[in-house]
């Protein structure tokens, strides 16, 4: 009987563990309404922003009023819109005009400064990185009275050397070129601080050995340097390509777009339609079919650089 009796108590004493998702997370409750906040304010201002930009891009809206979704409509027109094309042929030139050349600047700086032969190595880093924290605004200005037509610096001096002026913002390649220099400028210095840390990584005995072997500085350069910061030249030409389709405050500074959309670029031309013609809907869809291009291009330079 007694027996029979204790292990009664005992089985009713026991009492299954409550398991799964619910359960765990009512446990952990208090470090996940520590961490709430973040996830709250990541919903509002980043996720609900791009679902409802996808659902922007089916509709018509002018900001106010209701919303009229139109389907396709949108991606349509955009399949006939010259100054969307035009935007994104633009990105793609001044990739190939600025890119190449502030790319290997930067690299050829930030072998020079790396040398243990320079001497004050702050001070020129700091130099040369200067113009990335200048105020783009102040800086497109600046460099647009530099390049007025009459009475800019830039002429003044090709006139003193008995050249012919150069319509540096009036013609549609050479603003192109006066909008290149002014990017080379201001990013010169924030891509040489990469090609910088890169080039500390690489161990100085490399380098020492193939002198040994009878390489040359340029011959070490090229064959030994450059493969090594691969992963360095990757990363920036992929920000950079995405940097010439996103350039903004360096076109409304130097050249608002012109001559005649030479100059406009895909982010410039969101911008009007969104806060200039309030076509909420149709800068949407183009913000989508933009970003499908970049990923696209990104993609592929990611893939070429691992092939090689």
């Amino acid at each position: 009987m007694g027996s029979q009796a204790q292990s009664v108590d005992v089985s009713t004493t026991l009492k299954p563990e409550k398991t799964g998702l619910p359960h765990e997370i009512w446990q952990s409750r208090w470090p996940y309404l520590y961490i709430s906040p973040f996830y709250i304010l990541f919903l509002i201002f980043g996720l609900f922003p791009v679902l409802f930009s996808i659902y922007l891009s089916f509709t018509s809206w002018q900001g106010l009023g209701p919303i009229e979704f139109i389907g396709l409509a949108n991606y349509r027109l955009i399949l006939s819109d010259v100054i969307f094309w035009q935007s994104m042929l633009n990105g793609v030139i001044l990739f190939f005009l600025y890119v190449p050349a502030m790319l290997f600047m930067a690299m050829v700086l930030a072998v020079i400064l790396n040398s243990r032969r320079i001497h004050g190595f702050a001070f020129f880093r700091a130099l040369i990185f200067l113009p990335y924290i200048t105020n783009m605004v102040a800086a497109g200005f600046t460099f647009r009275l530099l390049m007025a037509t009459e009475n800019g610096l830039f002429h003044l001096l090709l006139e003193s050397i008995g050249l012919p002026p150069v319509p540096w913002l009036d013609n549609v390649w050479w603003a192109r070129v006066s909008l290149a220099i002014l990017v080379i400028w201001a990013w010169l210095g924030y891509n040489m601080i990469f090609y910088l840390a890169g080039l500390q990584t690489i161990p100085a005995e490399l380098n020492e050995a193939a002198r040994i072997d009878g390489a040359n500085s340029v011959q070490a350069f090229f064959y030994i340097t450059v493969p090594l910061l691969k992963p360095v030249i990757l990363f920036t030409t992929v920000f950079s390509l995405i940097g010439s389709f996103n350039l903004f405050a360096e076109i409304l500074a130097l050249t608002q777009g012109g001559p005649v959309n030479s100059t406009i670029t895909p982010l410039i031309y969101i911008y009007e339609q969104a806060f200039s013609y309030f076509h909420f809907g149709y800068a949407a869809t183009v913000s989508y079919v933009y970003f499908f291009f970049i990923l696209i291009a990104t993609l592929l330079q990611l893939r070429v650089f691992r092939s090689e």
